[in-house]
């Protein structure tokens, strides 16, 4: 078994996730691996789980966040 490095748990069926730059992270469960390596809205600050957006180096969840920052040039839709 191996410890979540989010929540602590020791779980017999804990996973390993490498991320580009070569670190490993052990996780019990998706939602502890969402925590610790998604990034996270530069307005909102909730967890960007899907594509999310982005404009000069900052993150957003969707072009609402973006616009309450003064990015104007992001939509959602076309």
């Amino acid at each position: 078994m191996a410890r979540c490095e989010h929540c602590g748990n020791d779980y017999e069926k804990s996973f390993e996730i490498r991320t580009a730059d070569g670190t490993t992270h052990t996780f019990d469960s998706f939602e502890c691996a969402i925590h610790v390596l998604a990034p996270t809205c530069a307005h909102c600050a909730c967890r960007i789980i899907g594509h999310g957006m982005e404009a000069d180096g900052t993150i957003f969840c969707c072009a609402h966040c973006a616009r309450h920052t003064g990015v104007t040039e992001l939509v959602d839709n076309a």
